[in-house]
């Protein structure tokens, strides 16, 4: 067993033993000493600065993801209670480390939390919060995500933004990054401040593929929890929606950015996206199949037009009726170099007549619903969006 699962193993075993037997039981007393002694083994090996995340499904030490503890039954209950992210950021003492288990025991147990910071009482060595991500600079090229009760949409903008530069610059997908946003997308969405339809509005086009991403990613995932798709399904579209259009890193941004009308060889660099963006997904360690087919198919309509030129006539898959949807709603919504914004029902009403030739009927019907139930919500104002790309930044 490596040293982190050994670490997070100990962890656990000692908040099972607070949460079963009290805090004063030899049981925990045991427990809890012998966690520590995992701790300091740990930080022997790996340093004095380490970082956990937990995610759908997934345990991710620094940046590099615990496959051995992929069906681990605490990920989903240490999320469930609010603790998605564990930081150690020096060598607490004995009784640092116990007061941390009394409040992740608490945590657990449902007792409140102080939902404004992530830092305990003491000397702030041992912390637990949220996934989310900074804006600051990165580092090293190992620098990933950052921790924090915040969810501020500026910051996954700029981590966005960095994925999508990493990606034109070395050709690498940065996954894990790509899912964390997701993760802290979903969070802001449930959270009670969440402003749901639309996330951001832009300050100038420059920044419409970053912030559009986001917005189709919230929708997707919104509609997937509409349909009541499983929770691994709702982060697959939240993903796809997020990487959709990917290919655009591979478009000119004179042809992105031009105001007016595409001239032949411009809409067909346009139009060559898709089929970049999936490339891009399935050449990456971690093919993401369902995204790749997304980004290939986005612009595919239900009457076999649309782009890339179909050779024969298909059904188009689900994840990419939906993600297509969501696509085209957002793209309305949002003021472009050639027209306004329309307002949310203009562009609802544009999309209900187009059900059945461009649509899914199916799910037009569900998103229309659920938009319009939704539309009450609080929206951001526009200087939510900065727009300086900046790479996420660990804690420090």
């Amino acid at each position: 067993m490596s040293d982190p699962i050994r670490f997070l193993t100990g962890l656990t075993q000692a908040l099972s033993a607070a949460v079963l037997y009290g805090e004063g039981h030899p049981a925990y007393r045991r427990a809890a000493d012998a966690g520590y002694r995992q701790l300091q083994d740990l930080q022997r090996t790996e340093g004095l600065k380490l970082h956990f995340s937990f995610l759908d499904g997934e345990v991710v030490f620094r940046d590099r993801a615990l496959h051995e503890l992929r069906a681990w039954d605490w990920t989903p209950r240490l999320a469930e209670a609010g603790i998605q992210r564990i930081e150690v950021t020096g060598e607490p003492s004995p009784d640092e480390f116990e007061e941390f288990l009394d409040l992740l025991a608490a945590r657990i147990a449902g007792k409140p939390f102080d939902s404004t910071s992530v830092r305990h009482e003491g000397s702030g060595h041992l912390r637990f919060g949220h996934v989310a991500v900074r804006d600051q600079a990165m580092t090293s090229a190992a620098a990933s995500v950052l921790a924090t009760l915040d969810y501020g949409l500026q910051e996954e903008c700029h981590a966005i933004h960095y994925v999508h530069d990493e990606v034109s610059r070395s050709g690498r997908l940065p996954l894990l990054e790509a899912e964390v946003i997701v993760q802290s997308l979903s969070v802001a969405m449930h959270a009670e401040r969440a402003a749901v339809l639309p996330l951001l509005q832009l300050k100038d086009f420059d920044q419409y593929t970053t912030t559009h991403s986001m917005n189709v990613s919230v929708l997707a995932m919104a509609l997937a929890e509409t349909l009541e798709l499983s929770s691994a399904d709702v982060r697959a579209v939240g993903v796809a929606g997020l990487l959709h259009d990917l290919g655009k890193v591979r478009v000119s941004k004179d042809v992105l950015l031009k105001p007016g009308k595409l001239n032949e060889a411009e809409r067909a660099e346009i139009q060559r996206h898709p089929a970049e963006g999936a490339r891009i997904l399935l050449a990456g360690d971690q093919p993401l199949d369902m995204a790749a087919v997304v980004a290939y198919e986005h612009h595919l309509m239900m009457d076999g037009t649309g782009y890339p030129c179909r050779h024969t006539q298909r059904e188009t898959h689900f994840g990419s009726r939906l993600v297509h949807l969501c696509d085209v709603y957002d793209a309305l919504r949002t003021r472009r170099p050639y027209r306004d914004a329309w307002e949310s029902e203009t562009a609802l009403q544009y999309i209900e007549q187009r059900a059945g030739l461009e649509f899914d009927p199916a799910l037009t019907s569900t998103f229309t619903a659920m938009v319009r139930k939704w539309d009450h919500r609080v929206m951001l104002p526009p200087e939510s969006v900065a727009p300086e790309p900046v790479a996420p930044q660990l804690a420090s």
